[in-house]
């Protein structure tokens, strides 16, 4: 577990980099807010261009406020599996999630009400990269 490092260390991923965005922010009182609004541990799978291959994992844990890259510590309550570029555009809020899910840009698997909560709100704004 990278949890001292920056989980965009050695990622050749523009996703590594906003989720290391993100774990600064959970340090902020936005992150308090997000634990006890949603408090769901999430697995995200990143392939740099199809889903399923040279993937790189990381957990957005808003049980613990804490962002790392590796397997989740535990089950996760969600797991998704993206390309970088749709993830990126998902958590942007350029593409809707639904829409993502639907057309098989965005996988999921575990509980569907965790990962419906899995929402653009997570990322600090304004999100550049």
């Amino acid at each position: 577990m990278a949890s001292d490092g920056s989980v965009a260390e050695g990622s050749k991923l523009k996703s590594a980099q906003l989720l290391e965005m993100v774990r600064t922010h959970l340090t902020t009182d936005a992150g308090k807010e997000l634990q006890k609004k949603i408090g769901f541990v999430y697995q995200i799978n990143i392939a740099p261009k199809k889903i399923g291959f040279e993937e790189e994992i990381f957990v957005v844990d808003l049980k613990n406020l804490k962002v790392y890259k590796g397997k989740a510590e535990g089950k996760p309550d969600a797991t998704f599996s993206f390309v970088d570029g749709d993830f990126i555009a998902v958590s942007s809020g350029k593409m809707n999630p639904q829409m993502a899910f639907i057309r098989g840009k965005m996988k999921i698997k575990g509980s569907m009400s965790a990962a419906q909560k899995f929402t653009p709100d997570i990322f600090p704004k304004p999100a550049k990269l």
